[in-house]
């Protein structure tokens, strides 16, 4: 299955993270789960795209279709994540943990601070 996927609406990110929560889901149940949720029709229209963008996997339980991610949570981030880099900061994870850290609303306590410089070091070590 190929690891790039097109970009999500609002709507089918919300879609998908209910199907994360759950791990999978009938249209009902994604329904009981999103705010103001759409019709039946439109939630059902919102997973058969899903699919068809490959984000998600169906199978039949009776006469019913229940919906799970195509990808775990963590390849799904990874994925996303390599896409931003790639796209936005030229590959560079320099520029992307500047850009992080240059974000006003950052507040980072001294413990993450510690936590983060130990990541960066050991990423640094095993050549990452």
């Amino acid at each position: 299955m190929a690891e790039t996927r097109q970009p999500l609406s609002r709507r089918e990110r919300e879609v998908m993270d209910v199907l994360y929560r759950r791990g999978e889901a009938t249209v009902a149940e994604v329904m009981e789960d999103l705010k103001e949720p759409p019709t039946y029709s439109a939630v059902r229209s919102i997973l058969r795209v899903l699919k068809e963008k490959g984000h998600i996997t169906h199978r039949a339980d009776g006469p019913r279709y229940v919906y799970a991610p195509a990808l775990g949570r963590e390849r799904a981030r990874k994925a996303a994540l390599d896409h931003v880099v790639n796209t936005f900061f030229d590959g560079s994870a320099e520029q992307v943990l500047a850009a992080l850290l240059d974000r006003s609303d950052l507040d980072l306590s001294d413990t993450q601070i510690r936590r983060l410089t130990q990541e960066i070091r050991r990423a640094g070590e095993e050549g990452r």
